[in-house]
């Protein structure tokens, strides 16, 4: 079973990983509490951990507005800007050690200051793993700006890999379908939808923030051409999500077209045979019945009933026929 980066353990109150960012570059953070001047830091802490709250409430660096955020039990997507600070929760995918897609949604609590960037979850998210990963590999010149967009990107990579894999499942279900092989599974497209709608919900929260901040006449004004760009990929995303559920719709209603069809061919064939044996019972009915005078008792009636009970089906197959009701 592989450990995942996110979930690293190190020193610290609740530390996940930690980084500080010089003009040589990146180096990793042990130490909460340890000076950093005027280095731009970001710490990811464990919110489930008790150290972690009582870090956030007691460290001078964060303000009001930050503290708020971090610690919120809210689970709702929201922003709060003030003149020093902007932090917010975003919605993201929980993982597992062994799994990066465990279907469960998950909070990304954020806050950006002067030069302290603290990014916080209660459970393993797949973003925070992304931007672990990016920061290892070494990044020069960090800023509010880049942190931002770097964390942003990182969500939505993470929400593009479980999109394109629901969208080939769609398209391998069009397919099968298209060339008459075996039917798709109609439970497995419904949770197909069911998730494509969950994130579809995620994203709009989302948007809903990005939108907000744009407007917020508290943004400082280097994170504005950001917001905007993230503003607009997240709708890119969205829309990449609106895309596979209208497939998705569209294969669904070909599931339904075609059973309805078999249902409807059934019916029709029931039906005709059913009219090409009412006849046939009416006759096989006249000679059951136990009465006086009944026609063809003598040697032979058996071949003449059933001569006659085979041309009354005859006349009704002419009748029907002659009627159109064979194509």
């Amino acid at each position: 079973m592989r450990q995942a980066h996110e979930t690293s353990p190190a020193l610290g109150p609740g530390l996940i990983w930690g980084f500080e960012f010089t003009a040589e570059g990146s180096r990793p953070v042990e130490d909460c509490d340890s000076p950093h001047g005027d280095r731009l830091r970001w710490l990811h802490l464990n919110l489930a951990d008790h150290g972690t709250r009582k870090w956030v409430e007691t460290t001078p660096e964060l303000p009001a507005a930050a503290r708020e955020v971090l610690l919120s039990q809210d689970r709702h997507q929201r922003a709060l800007v003030d003149p020093t600070t902007v932090a917010w929760v975003l919605h993201d995918l929980e993982r597992d050690f062994d799994s990066d897609d465990t279907g469960r949604i998950g909070a990304l609590h954020m806050a950006l200051t002067h030069n302290l960037i603290v990014s916080a979850r209660h459970h393993p998210i797949g973003s925070a793993d992304i931007v672990y990963r990016r920061l290892s590999a070494g990044q020069n010149a960090m800023t509010r700006p880049r942190a931002l967009d770097l964390m942003a990107s990182a969500l939505l990579e993470n929400f593009g890999r479980v999109i394109a894999r629901l969208s080939g499942e769609v398209q391998a279900a069009e397919d099968a379908l298209v060339e008459d092989r075996q039917a798709p599974d109609s439970h497995r497209l419904m949770d197909v939808r069911r998730r494509l709608a969950q994130l579809h919900r995620m994203l709009d929260g989302m948007k809903s923030v990005f939108r907000r901040l744009e407007l917020d006449s508290d943004l400082p004004a280097d994170l504005l051409p950001t917001v905007e760009k993230l503003s607009q990929r997240v709708q890119g995303v969205d829309g990449d999500i609106v895309s596979v559920l209208n497939q998705l719709r569209s294969v669904r209603d070909e599931i339904n077209d075609q059973s309805n069809q078999r249902i409807n061919q059934n019916l029709y064939l029931l039906s005709v045979m059913t009219a090409l044996m009412l006849p046939t019972t009416l006759v096989t009915g006249i000679f059951g019945m136990n009465t006086g005078d009944l026609p063809l008792t003598g040697h032979g009636g058996t071949i003449g009933a059933t001569v006659i009970a085979a041309g009354c089906a005859l006349a009704t197959f002419v009748f029907l026929r002659g009627r159109g009701f064979f194509r």
